[in-house]
């Protein structure tokens, strides 16, 4: 079997040891944000990405690992295990090409090639097959079938005879494993992916319009493209296949035919079409649609973790006082009053669209609402009235003297999450509505504490993220939340049980025990009296520890990412320079000057270069500057959106295609990868962020449509260049594939060439069978 260790070191450019020590931690149960953080003299520095990349890639081996030892069972026990098949088998490195092995073994249904075998007519599947060589005489199968027929077998004619053992024969072309890697590859390679809209949607009925007489290589199409055609397919709007050269297969396929006896070279040239078409082709294009899906799903998964990511680590307005308003006109706008610690405090409805009388009761309403609790930040949702509401506000504020930050809030999965036992159990008492208007409040306050009670796909950053592996989706998104928890670290006195669940090593169950305990005794006042909170034990307070904050509390040092392992170094460092704990930048100054006085066995210089870092900024938040977008006024609608109008947005969403710009009118526009920037933009990631503050131009205003196309290039380019529809895009190919990929062509039409030769085919693919 595989040396996995090894396998893994040699395909991610690791050293062994690195390798060893990575696993033997998570064999340990630890997280890869504290091995990241707190083993990097172990690991030789591995970051999260490597450190996942290792878990994954060492999951996939072993579960191929196990795979492996079932089917050698299973062949082993039909006493058809040689020792060339074990080599194969045990040196598999991908789940499909052991697969292709192990088909001729499977255990199956009744086929025609079983009932003729039943039938007596393996022999004479045996000895067509002797015949195919080179040097054969000429023979009459026809007479060597006459020995075969039995009226009691059922195999009454010649023709019957024949037919059965074309039918065995066939079965075994189709299970040859080197065959359907090689055919695979060929559909990979050369395949043209087409779809249409059925005749039953008219044109310009549908959001697939683009997809109407669409066509691009399967080795290039761009993801969102494979993921829209199978949305399109699903939902019944689109006819959707996969076109190859079936001359250039067959063909191919020919090789097989060694005899020069016409006979035998017929039976065969039939028996291979057969095999082809009846029990290949299918299930070759299912394989190579699976192919690229998985291959579309990943890329559009990354999308999604990096849009994210770059959400949950959006800069806070911090903990201040807030006022949030949920919008509406008819129903009012339900204003949430929320302290610097994001409690609720009070709840009021207000009328400000529905008559003047109803305007003056909501102005007075909010002002004293602001004085009273003396509001610094006043959060408004950007949903339906949001910009009207925005408008009202900065009406009230302008008779201020005193006029706190007035922030338009994405307001995406909040009735999601005010409907959700997360937020019964917070507010048991309190409307659906309530709810919303506290969440928009506390997503500015502390975006990541907040977002992290919401299902990720219901954000509005993903790119087809209802179509993808739903598994491995909630996998990565479940990464990222608790890479972001991590990364940014946890007030223990403040934090959610939801938020505690995503730290280093806190299983729901512990989050509730230590949101239990902290309600029965007060706050925490250093990270030493987590160990009495129930079922959290030595090795959970080592994962956890380091991610936990207490402000103001006994230690300084619970106040930083400073692991408490390390504080005997810390402590040490203090005395050997007579500074007290609470001067951490002097002691980081200190250790910076003697650093490797202090690397012990266990604390290495990464972990003192962490400890300086740490100790010279305190507490500080790792996330961006807090920035936000004002959005032009007397700009709420579409219909308001001229060409040519210069807006500031917010970016709400990055594709592969292009971002997503919220600015101001209740509609996203979308900046197209080719207006992203003066220069050849490849992927919009590179240019823009979710939550990033951008400058657009409007370029085109569809009403009908509800399409809004924007620019961010500068107005000499933007204004000379039309708008381009999504193109596609070459996608990263799997790692490990069973054929070589050469120069190999797409396939001409008739009037281009003729059918290729067998000599044409192993050119192109430059493999002799």
């Amino acid at each position: 079997m595989l040396n996995i260790s090894q396998l893994l070191a040699e395909e991610l450019s690791l050293h062994p040891a690195q390798v060893k020590s990575a696993l033997e931690l998570f064999a340990e149960g630890a997280t890869v944000p504290f091995i990241a953080r707190y083993r990097k003299e172990r690991t030789g520095e591995m970051d999260e990405v490597q450190l996942r990349e290792l878990s994954d890639r060492f999951t996939y081996l072993t579960e191929l690992e196990e795979r492996k030892k079932s089917i050698l069972e299973s062949i082993l026990s039909q006493d058809k295990l040689t020792d060339a098949l074990r080599v194969k088998i045990e040196s598999c490195l991908q789940k499909n090409e052991l697969e292709d092995l192990y088909l001729p073994f499977r255990p199956k249904r009744r086929t025609r090639a079983t009932i003729a075998k039943e039938k007596g007519l393996g022999e004479l599947a045996d000895l067509i097959k002797s015949l195919n060589q080179p040097n054969t005489p000429t023979t009459s199968l026809e007479d060597e079938a006459t020995k075969f027929l039995s009226e009691e077998k059922g195999v009454k004619t010649v023709e019957d005879a024949l037919k059965g053992a074309a039918d065995i024969l066939a079965e075994e072309v189709s299970e040859k494993a080197e065959l359907r890697a090689y055919l695979r590859e060929f559909l990979l390679e050369t395949g043209m992916f087409r779809s249409s809209i059925k005749a039953d949607h008219a044109e310009g009925s549908t959001k697939y319009e683009m997809y109407r007489k669409f066509q691009a290589k399967v080795s290039a199409i761009a993801p969102h493209n494979l993921l829209a055609l199978y949305r399109g397919e699903t939902e019944g709007v689109l006819n959707f296949g996969l076109d190859f050269d079936e001359d250039a297969v067959l063909s191919y396929l020919e090789a097989e035919i060694r005899s020069k006896a016409k006979p035998v070279r017929e039976f065969y040239r039939s028996m291979l079409k057969d095999a082809f078409n009846r029990l290949m082709k299918t299930s070759l294009i299912t394989e190579v649609r699976a192919e690229k899906k998985t291959e579309a799903d990943i890329e559009s998964i990354k999308t999604f973790e990096s849009n994210m990511r770059e959400l949950l680590l959006s800069a806070p307005a911090g903990m201040k006082p807030t006022l949030a308003l949920d919008p509406g006109f008819r129903t009012g706008c339900k204003v949430a009053v929320l302290d610097q610690t994001g409690q609720f405090l009070q709840y009021q409805a207000i009328f400000p669209h529905t008559g003047q009388q109803q305007r003056v009761q909501a102005i007075a309403t909010l002002k004293q609402l602001l004085e009273k609790h003396k509001i610094e930040l006043i959060a408004i949702g950007n949903g339906t009235a949001g910009r009207e509401t925005d408008e009202f506000v900065t009406e009230v504020l302008a008779t201020l003297d005193q006029k706190p930050i007035k922030v338009m809030v994405n307001e995406s999965g909040a009735s999601i999450y005010s409907a959700s036992d997360v937020a019964i159990s917070e507010f048991p008492d309190l409307d659906i509505t309530v709810r919303g208007a506290i969440s928009i409040g506390r997503r500015l306050q502390d975006p990541l504490a907040e977002l992290v009670k919401i299902d990720p796909k219901s954000i509005g950053v993903g790119q087809y993220q209802h179509d993808v592996d739903q598994k491995l989706l909630k996998k990565k998104l479940d990464e990222t939340v608790e890479s972001c928890v991590n990364y940014v670290g946890v007030d223990l006195n403040m934090a959610s049980k939801e938020l505690l669940t995503f730290v280093s090593g806190i299983s729901p169950a512990i989050a509730n025990n230590i949101v239990a305990y902290r309600n029965q005794n007060g706050v925490f006042r250093d990270r030493k009296a987590l160990l009495k909170v129930a079922k959290l034990g030595p090795k959970t307070f080592e994962q956890a520890a380091g991610f936990l904050r207490i402000r103001g509390g006994n230690n300084p040092l619970d106040n930083t990412a400073v692991h408490p392992e390390s504080y005997g170094v810390v402590n040490a460092i203090a005395k050997d320079f007579s500074v007290p704990l609470t001067q951490t930048s002097q002691i980081a100054d200190h250790l910076k000057a003697n650093l490797k006085k202090y690397v012990t066995d266990t604390i290495g210089e990464p972990t003192l270069r962490d400890i300086i870092a740490e100790l010279e900024k305190p507490g500080r938040d790792p996330r961006a500057e807090f920035k936000y977008a004002t959005f032009k006024e007397g700009v709420k609608e579409m219909s308001d959106l001229k060409v040519g109008m210069e807006l500031e947005g917010v970016i709400t969403n990055v594709a592969n295609f292009g971002a997503f710009v919220d600015v101001g009118v209740h509609q996203d526009g979308l900046v197209h990868v080719s207006q992203l920037a003066d220069r050849f933009v490849s992927d919009p990631q590179q240019i823009v962020k979710v939550g990033q503050v951008v400058k657009v131009r409007v370029l085109e205003v569809n009403q009908e449509l509800k399409r809004i196309s924007l620019s961010m290039k500068s107005g000499d380019q933007s204004d000379s260049q039309p708008i381009r529809k999504p193109e596609t895009q070459p996608i990263r190919k799997p790692e490990s594939k069973s054929i070589p990929k050469q120069n190999i062509q797409p396939k001409q039409t008739p009037s281009e060439s003729k059918s290729p030769t067998l000599d044409d085919l192993k050119s192109k693919f430059g493999k002799k069978r």
